[in-house]
């Protein structure tokens, strides 16, 4: 049996010297996520992302090749093959960086240290540095392990608006992912980590992206200390948000404060950093408790003045599966004794703390001067969209909405707008039970309604009568009191305004 390496130690100097040349021996090879795509082909491609390397070592030719099973698969490659493909870069050089561990000869092998792997963060190829992550050779995560492009990672990039912005903030850059994509739409990026490891690997990230000098500071410090009284145009923030006993056993995902504390830290203090208009983009996880709304719970984290706020769950998961799920992040077993105790310590914790589950979504704020606006809610269908963009929508619209009577206002329908009927089978026929109005795109929010609702929602049209107006003819038409026709109709075309169905004609 292989015996698993540990987080290894580099030299950060000698790293980010040598990302110059192995940028040069990136670019020569097309070591990118097209040419690896293309060589492996369909099944071996998706082979690898189920970490088996077997039908992809089959699939690998050439120098290209050699670079994927280096670096993809983390595989004992000939020193000679390794030498050519990694050329202009000296193996001498990558060993004393700490990148390679092996024998440099011709005669020798060599395999990687470190995850080296080309990806598409939504601007074109770029390469991340990081800590390798078992999944294709045993590895032992130490305390200070630095995560890659992991699924949350994905989910923060998709979530962020893609305006172009001056500053920005990586709250937790780890091994820069959310920096190296910020510098695409932003004059100026700053990213902070409490672990210098993460900030000397994504500093040589930035160098092998060939990101200009003065473009990104990385800065070392907890939290928000090392940007203290400084505001930014943007916030993003995958921070340590798993929901534990307040001990640190990884710091790229512990943050130290128990149960969901890092989260209330970093919402109740996001605000403070964003500078007028700025928006935050935030990963969280919060605690369901017996007799308490998680959003009530969120709401708590917020100020009351000063902050938009649109908050998104995205999944719900009960204890038992919670603490499992991240035992296996970390490679752990849960059939070892010292997994079992743990397991059963943090389970134990959480009972104490009467969780019923764990909610993870996302939490994004935009800086106003005016009553905070707060709109928690769940979206645990599935859609295709990314939310970047409707975020942006929703908080023109939240402002819409506050300077404007939506009585007074004409409006009209989305295009994607449907409206569902749903009828089951009755005593003389059909009877109908349900009526819904559909949004066809982007989240694909939907809301039930009547059929006095449905006629309301017909008569939007950007040409057509003023909302007050409309309900004033369909009070006339049902014999009904325009007032309290009114009372129920403007909270309903709010909720649709906020979602995208109804907007300003």
């Amino acid at each position: 049996m292989t015996t698993p390496d540990p987080d290894p130690d580099f030299d950060p100097a000698l790293l980010v010297e040598l990302c110059r040349p192995l940028r040069a021996a990136f670019e020569r090879t097309a070591f990118t996520t097209d040419a690896v795509a293309a060589m492996l082909g369909d099944d071996a491609h998706a082979a690898l992302g189920r970490g088996e390397p077997v039908p992809v070592r089959l699939a690998c030719s050439g120098e290209l090749g050699t670079l994927i099973r280096l670096f993809l698969l983390a595989d004992d490659v000939l020193a000679e093959d390794a030498s050519a493909a990694l050329a202009p870069v000296s193996l001498t050089n990558a060993l004393a960086a700490g990148l390679l561990a092996g024998d440099p000869t011709p005669s020798g092998t060599v395999r990687t240290l470190l995850d080296v792997r080309p990806v598409d963060l939504g601007g074109g190829n770029r390469w991340i540095l990081a800590d390798l992550d078992g999944a294709l050779r045993p590895h032992l995560s130490t305390r200070d392990h630095v995560l890659g492009v992991g699924h949350a990672s994905v989910s923060l990039l998709r979530a962020i608006p893609a305006t172009p912005v001056g500053t920005v903030l990586d709250l937790g850059t780890g091994s820069g992912v959310q920096a190296l994509r910020a510098v695409d739409h932003s004059e100026h990026v700053t990213g902070t980590d409490v672990n210098p490891r993460a900030a000397a690997l994504a500093r040589a990230t930035m160098v092998l992206n060939g990101v200009a000098d003065g473009d990104v500071d990385l800065l070392t410090g907890s939290w928000f200390e090392p940007v203290a009284g400084r505001t930014f145009d943007l916030v993003v923030a995958n921070p340590p948000f798993v929901v534990g006993e307040g001990r640190v056993h990884n710091t790229y995902r512990d943050s130290g404060l128990d149960l969901d504390g890092a989260s209330a830290m970093v919402i109740s203090r996001t605000p403070d950093f964003l500078a007028p208009g700025g928006t935050a983009v935030l990963l969280a996880s919060w605690l369901h408790r017996r007799d308490e709304d998680w959003r009530h719970r969120v709401a708590s984290w917020l100020p009351d003045h000063g902050v938009d706020a649109w908050v998104v769950q995205r999944d719900v998961a009960e204890p038992a599966l919670y603490v499992g799920t991240w035992l296996r992040d970390s490679g752990e077993d849960p059939r070892d004794p010292a997994a079992a105790q743990r397991a059963l310590d943090w389970l134990t914790h959480l009972h104490a703390a009467d969780v019923e589950g764990i909610g993870f979504g996302f939490v994004f704020l935009r800086r106003t001067d005016a009553p905070t606006d707060l709109l928690a809610e769940d979206l645990t269908h599935g859609f295709d969209d990314p939310l970047g963009d409707e975020a942006a929508a929703y908080f023109e619209r939240v402002a819409w909405l506050r300077e404007h009577d939506v009585l007074q206002s004409r409006l009209r329908l989305a295009p994607a707008t449907a409206l569902e009927r749903v009828s089951v089978p009755g005593e003389y026929g059909w009877d109908e039970r349900v009526v819904r109005v559909h949004r066809g795109d982007g989240p694909r929010w939907q809301h039930e309604i009547d059929d006095l609702g449905a006629a309301l929602l017909a008569g939007m049209n950007p040409g057509g009568l003023a909302l007050e107006e409309l309900i004033a003819l369909l009070a006339a038409a049902h014999d009904l009191d325009c007032g309290e026709l009114e009372a129920s109709a403007v909270p309903l075309v709010h909720a649709l305004v906020r979602h995208g169905i109804a907007l300003p004609g």
